[in-house]
């Protein structure tokens, strides 16, 4: 296939491409500086700019562009540059590959559980409604940004990402040096449901829904979602570390600020989506996981 990739320099979107181009598929990629090779284009969401004939003839989009949820502490204005750094350049991509003469076939969305909010024990699936709070609205907007793509009969999928298990970036990049001191633990109470994803399966997942018959919103995130408590003992195990020190939720709130709510927040989703659609994930035991995260 022919895949234009935006957002290729992420924690996911590197990996991708790496996935993408060892099967075979054709990869262009969207940057914002000059290219500096034959298969990258130049963009700039900023400022609305993209030529059409970036997306020509493409297989299919991948759009995984975004500034970093846990980067930087929840200000007014980060949170304006989280949402903006997102709806910009879905709606671009949207719009532009819908006033193609023949628009790109698929669109794989980026996107998030936290479309559910802090909803406790209660399973979530893809059909549930969404939550209240920043993150949920946020994935709203998001999601909403691609009408213009589903609306020209572009088949797009929401990727509503879980917690992804990496030993760099992601939920777990600040965890993880914490646990290797052996000074880390569960975060709060420990209580609140992570659903959970290896970056290998993640990736797996993003290539699968490129072929696969769905679209709309599919959570990727293992069969089994897990407590904060059973990923940082897990993690910890692995690590031959202790995990006993509580972080308290004050403290995460001090330091953190409004993204403390959403690291405290609980989604139990099940990837009911992905399973039917044939979907078959290479990490669902967790220690196993674990495992496989710190010796990466």
């Amino acid at each position: 296939m022919d895949i234009v990739v935006a957002g290729s320099h992420g924690l996911i979107g590197s990996e991708l491409l790496e996935r993408l181009r060892a099967d075979g598929h054709r990869v262009r990629r969207l940057v914002r500086r000059p290219p500096q090779t034959a298969h990258e284009r130049e963009w700039d969401p900023d400022r609305g700019i993209l030529d059409p004939a970036a997306l020509e003839g493409a297989d299919a989009i991948v759009n995984l562009a975004g500034a970093g949820i846990g980067a930087r502490r929840w200000t007014a204005a980060y949170k304006r540059v989280l949402l903006t750094s997102r709806t910009r350049t879905t709606e671009l991509l949207a719009r532009t590959t819908a006033g193609l003469d023949t628009p790109v076939p698929v669109l794989v969305q980026g996107s998030a559980i936290g479309y559910y909010g802090d909803r406790g024990a209660q399973v979530l699936t893809e059909t549930s409604s969404s939550g209240d709070g920043f993150l949920a609205r946020l994935v709203r907007e998001w999601e909403a940004a691609t009408r213009p793509a589903e609306e020209a009969g572009v088949r797009v999928v929401h990727a509503r990402t879980g917690i992804v298990l990496a030993p760099e970036g992601g939920a777990l990049g600040r965890l993880l040096p914490f646990l290797r001191l052996g000074v880390g633990g569960p975060l709060g109470r420990g209580t609140q449901y992570w659903s959970w994803i290896t970056l290998r399966d993640e990736v797996a997942a993003l290539c699968h829904l490129l072929t696969a018959p769905v679209h709309g919103p599919v959570n990727l995130c293992a069969p089994q979602a897990a407590t904060n408590a059973d990923v940082t003992r897990a993690l910890a195990r692995a690590l031959r570390r202790p995990s006993v020190v509580h972080v308290p939720s004050v403290a995460l709130k001090v330091v953190l600020g409004e993204l403390a709510t959403d690291i405290l927040g609980s989604q139990r989703a099940r990837p009911t989506v992905l399973e039917a659609s044939g979907f078959r994930f290479g990490d669902t035991d967790l220690d196993a996981a674990a495992r496989r995260v710190v010796e990466r």
